[in-house]
């Protein structure tokens, strides 16, 4: 079958199962373009800016577990994918950029709209492709899916030049992908595995630190098995929040720079870390030097690359995280660290990190337990980066699986709402909440007209503190109060949502918090609530930049809990 370049793109997508389309349309792929509309299976989703595309289907294969794709022209349309491919890459998030190219003859003329999307890239994606030929579309596509969803997930980009989507070729799309140069590792190495378990029998104050690689390898059961067998404490990563219930009596919360006070103080004094699925990130350690200097640390990963890239390891374990997991379960005989737990139990009860003061004001914290209260924890949760984003990961309580997408590695203002986007479009019928600052909001602001055009009934709570909340925080605790550069000046949120025709509310009282929510669950749309909070609130616990996990700054004492965590005794 003899078909042109473009409609090759559409019947490859619609073979590897592809359903949304993110993208923005322009010069260079309007053949592709014009062909989208005999390919009824391929959902297009027209975004306001690409960066918005990335960030959607970065969202969205959070969310469903498949390969998200964005689609953007030449030029500034490619450029625009950049950071939102560097923050899925950071995050392991498998997506699929495809963008156009301007014609063969013209590349490397400095023709209009041309950049070397593929030069630009190369270090922010796992594999990226210049197709110089229809002939080579089907197995480019392919392999870019095979690459994105396989061993440690990530993004592929796919450039294609405006000539070869209107050139003809045979098509016929492979059944299999055979790349030499890439193995992943699936099952890890029975002596390596023989090994930890040797480690966790003699462990007296283990410490398990669960990452994304959990939640990216569904490892939910057997992550669970592991600590009810051997008894061990569970701590998360920020992006392994969802991959062991908060209520759980091993639960203990999350670690590092905004972590638990008493998550932090474990894996200080514990004798053993088993790190699974996590890349031990500055902002999960602290410094570096003094991290767990008691431990020997067992590092279980897909990627080889991060083992033994930032922390000493004494047992490395390269694997699939549910392989290696069902493999470890079977070594481990039951066990009990009755006095560790009853040590951190106690540590939870004189350091309970989830701490308010008691106040008439409306602060942020109080918003995020609010809305936990009324979706019952049954709800994802997207942010952004900042403060929003810590105390969305402190105050609501996450029993559900997968329940929390937010930017890690990159820390990207502006995620949340086109993430939200994406995750709301892959799992229609989940309850899906942004909690946005008021500075994030306003980057990707433009994606409420494509929340409204796709009916996408997204619930926005928008933290309005008039500041870029957490740089405020720094620069009051680390630069004598020298606040340059963060007080905003915002918009009335209200009126842009009515613009946009969203509903919307303001909410100034604390007493009006719990309506405004239901409010917004009750209503069939997309909802926004403006919450002007108080305005120099600060995110504790925190660990300062340089400063070891031992070296955890608290709440001031005059704050009491209102909230205790639920599985606190």
């Amino acid at each position: 079958m003899r078909l042109n370049g473009a409609r090759i793109v559409c019947e490859s997508l619609k073979r590897e199962g592809v359903e949304v389309i993110f993208g923005f349309p322009g010069g260079v792929v309007l053949p592709l373009y014009d062909v989208l509309p005999q390919f009824p299976e391929l959902r297009h989703i027209l975004v306001r800016h690409e960066q918005g595309a990335a960030h959607a289907a970065d969202g969205y294969a959070r969310a469903t577990g498949k390969v998200g794709v964005c689609l953007a022209t030449s030029g500034p349309g490619a450029t625009n994918l950049v950071t939102g491919i560097a923050n899925a890459h950071l995050d392991s998030s498998p997506i699929v950029a495809i963008t156009g190219q301007v014609a063969r003859p013209f590349i490397g003329k400095d023709a209009f709209q041309e950049v070397d999307i593929t030069g630009i890239t190369v270090p922010i994606t796992k594999h990226n492709y210049l197709v110089m030929d229809a002939a080579e579309i089907a197995h480019t596509v392919k392999e870019a899916f095979y690459l994105a969803r396989t061993g440690r997930p990530g993004p592929v980009l796919i450039d294609i030049p405006r000539d070869v989507f209107v050139e003809e070729a045979n098509f016929q799309y492979p059944d299999s992908v055979n790349l030499r140069s890439y193995r992943p590792t699936i099952y890890g190495h029975p002596s390596q595995i023989k090994k930890a378990a040797k480690l966790i029998h003699e462990a007296k104050r283990p410490v398990i630190l669960a990452g994304r690689g959990v939640i990216i390898s569904r490892a939910y059961e057997e992550l669970r098995e592991l600590a009810e067998k051997a008894q061990i404490p569970v701590i998360n990563t920020l992006l392994g929040i969802g991959s062991f219930p908060d209520s759980h009596v091993l639960g203990f919360g999350m670690l590092g720079m905004h972590g638990m006070a008493y998550a932090n103080m474990a894996v200080d004094k514990s004798d053993l870390i088993i790190a699974i699925g996590m890349r031990f990130d500055d902002r999960a350690t602290g410094k570096v030097s003094a991290f767990a200097p008691h431990a020997q640390i067992i590092h279980i990963d897909i990627d080889p690359a991060e083992i033994g890239k930032n922390i000493r390891v004494n047992v490395p374990i390269v694997g699939d995280v549910k392989q290696v997991l069902l493999a470890l379960n079977r070594e481990i005989s039951p066990q009990t660290h009755l006095e560790w737990v009853k040590q951190l139990e106690q540590w939870r009860l004189e350091h309970p990190s989830t701490t308010v003061r008691e106040t008439d004001k409306l602060i942020p914290q109080y918003v995020v337990h609010k809305i936990h209260e009324v979706t019952r924890g049954d709800a994802i949760i997207v942010t952004g980066v900042g403060q929003n984003q810590m105390w969305a990961a402190q105050h609501f309580f996450y029993d559900k699986p997968n329940s929390f997408i937010s930017s890690g590695g990159l820390g990207t203002m502006g995620f949340e709402l086109p993430a939200a986007l994406g995750a709301k479009i892959g799992c229609p019928h989940e309850t899906v909440w942004a909690i946005c600052g008021d500075g994030g909001f306003q980057m990707t602001i433009q994606e409420l007209a494509t929340i409204v055009q796709e009916k996408a009934a997204v619930k926005l709570a928008i933290l309005n503190n008039g500041f870029l909340g957490m740089v405020r925080q720094w620069q009051e605790l680390f630069y004598k109060r020298n606040y340059v550069g963060t007080p905003l000046y915002n918009p009335d949120f209200v009126k842009v949502a009515d613009a946009y025709g969203i509903a919307a509310m303001r909410v100034t009282d604390k007493a009006q918090v719990e309506a405004a929510v239901r409010t917004a669950m009750d209503h069939p749309g997309p909802f926004i609530i403006d919450f002007v909070v108080e305005p120099e609130e600060n995110v504790y616990p925190m660990v300062a930049p340089g400063a070891s996990l031992a070296d955890v700054m608290e709440a001031p004492k005059k704050e009491v809990s209102v909230w205790p965590r639920r599985n606190t005794p």
